[in-house]
């Protein structure tokens, strides 16, 4: 080809337009980089990682279950993975968002409720930071959310927890909270649906608490949400119909309920899953102690400087058992300070 090219500069015509065909060759030029440029970045399907053995894993999963006609082959109707939420795709340190939500949420609502005061273990949550933990264990944690997600509709819940993520920062990044998304696992979920994968979010925050805005920030809709949640009951209010939330708690989908809870709402046993937790540890035992190709990886927070450093001994995403069951188990853990490029979405 560059003869031709040369052949053609040497004729007359050539030599009178010569200017017009150099235009032409390094527009020629400039667009074949570019289509270069989108070619490589279409060959990474993970360009937050680094190259290593989390990242490799990833990609020759995907690669053997997606290949037809090999022996890993995996249909497509069967591709499914599962996320939880807190800690694997944003970040849960000090605290889990939905409490210190749910502990704000409290704080507004005390001026209906003086009898908080006095009571326990309102009045200690009063007083609290919602960025600490919390005292009083399950049982006082339970009464916070009964006190501040029931009575009302799930329309009214939503718009209730729209409103406050739309105006609540991240007390360290200074960020909303649906902007402390992990950027490398957005390419995660992306990578895996591109490959005919369904993605699933399955965590022991509120269902209802994160279907308003997964779509938007992960691309995972509501109906792909399995989360806890109270029990509700069908009412017409003026005429109109309404599922009201009741202060009853209905299904704690966390621990040992993850599995229930895929076996429940999904129906197919997940041939991919992550966490970053103890408890996730049954989620990749129901997903990963299985024949076929499986994928379990977990999440480890090791970056002090750009997130949050934290492991056996945090009272918020606790990985200690999972530390040393991971080995055992073939999972993959994933080394936030040295897998990831980026944290957050720029």
């Amino acid at each position: 080809m560059a003869n031709c090219i040369a052949g053609a500069f040497q004729a007359p015509y050539a030599k009178r337009h010569a200017p017009q065909r150099i235009a032409a060759v390094f527009s020629a030029a400039l667009l074949l980089v570019a289509v270069a440029c989108q070619l490589s970045a279409a060959a990474d399907p993970l360009p937050s990682w680094n190259d290593g053995p989390a990242k490799s894993a990833i990609v020759a999963f995907v690669d053997r279950v997606t290949r037809e006609g090999s022996p890993g082959f995996v249909r497509p109707e069967e591709r499914i993975a599962t996320f939880d939420n807190d800690g694997t795709l944003w970040c849960e340190q000090p605290n889990y968002v939905q409490v210190i939500f749910a502990v704000e949420r409290l704080k507004s609502l005390a001026t209906r409720h003086p009898e908080w005061r006095d009571e326990e273990p309102y009045a200690a949550m009063l007083k609290a930071n919602p960025e600490q933990p919390l005292g009083g264990g399950l049982k006082a944690f339970e009464k916070l959310l009964m006190a501040t997600h029931a009575g009302m509709s799930t329309t009214d819940f939503e718009r209730i927890v729209s409103d406050w993520l739309a105006h609540a920062r991240h007390p360290k990044f200074e960020r909303p909270y649906t902007a402390c998304i992990y950027q490398p696992m957005l390419e995660v979920l992306s990578f895996l649906r591109a490959s005919g994968f369904k993605t699933f979010i399955v965590s022991g925050g509120g269902a209802e608490f994160m279907r308003p805005w997964t779509e938007r920030a992960y691309g995972v809709p509501p109906e792909q949400v399995i989360g806890s949640t109270v029990k509700t009951e069908f009412k017409l209010i003026d005429g109109q119909p309404a599922l009201m939330r009741l202060p009853e708690v209905d299904f704690v989908d966390d621990g040992l309920g993850k599995p229930v809870g895929i076996g429940k709402y999904i129906g197919r046993r997940p041939i991919a899953a992550f966490g970053n937790s103890d408890h996730d540890i049954p989620m990749l035992e129901w997903t990963t102690v299985a024949d076929g190709p499986r994928l379990g990886m977990l999440v480890h927070h090791t970056d002090a400087e750009r997130e949050y450093a934290y492991d056996r001994n945090s009272h918020v995403g606790q990985l200690d058992k999972g530390l040393d069951v991971a080995q055992a188990r073939g999972w993959t853990l994933i080394d936030m300070r040295r897998d990831w490029k980026v944290v957050f979405p720029e």
